[in-house]
């Protein structure tokens, strides 16, 4: 039975519809934080006066952050991204494969809208990593 559970090796692909329509590799994440997905809340939920409580699936987006070092040449992906929206004052979506070889799994990422946008890595001792934000319409769990 493996054991690991390193982020080393994880691969994420992304592609963006008219932008980049070919998959490229995300690279130079940030140090601590290579990536995180929100919580998510599937259900709708409604207590009666009476005290029964009843709930119902409602599905709900997939909301994903990606942190890259200031020097990552991955963050013009995002750049471009935003510029080509900004642009042509429309929407691109993207599809992206989150790869984790540790742990024997993938996820096929789906119908992503570009929903958080640094322009610039902040300042400090040292330039702190650029965060972007997918809002993803589905994420699909598949075994390597």
């Amino acid at each position: 039975m493996a054991r690991s559970i390193t982020s080393s090796n994880a691969t994420l692909l992304l592609a963006v519809a008219g932008v980049f329509d070919t998959a490229i590799q995300l690279q130079n994440f940030s140090t601590d934080d290579i990536y995180d997905f929100d919580d998510m809340e599937p259900i709708e939920t409604q207590m009666s006066v009476d005290g029964f409580l009843s709930g119902g699936y409602v599905p709900v987006p997939v909301v994903q952050a990606i942190n890259l070092m200031a020097n990552s040449t991955s963050g013009f992906i995002f750049d471009q991204w935003f510029a080509a929206q900004k642009a042509t004052g429309d929407i691109f979506t993207a599809s992206g494969t989150l790869i984790l070889k540790s742990i024997g799994r993938k996820y096929i990422q789906t119908g992503g809208f570009l929903s958080g946008y640094k322009p610039v890595p902040g300042g400090g001792k040292t330039l702190k990593a650029r965060k972007f934000g997918i809002r993803w319409e589905s994420v699909v769990p598949q075994n390597v």
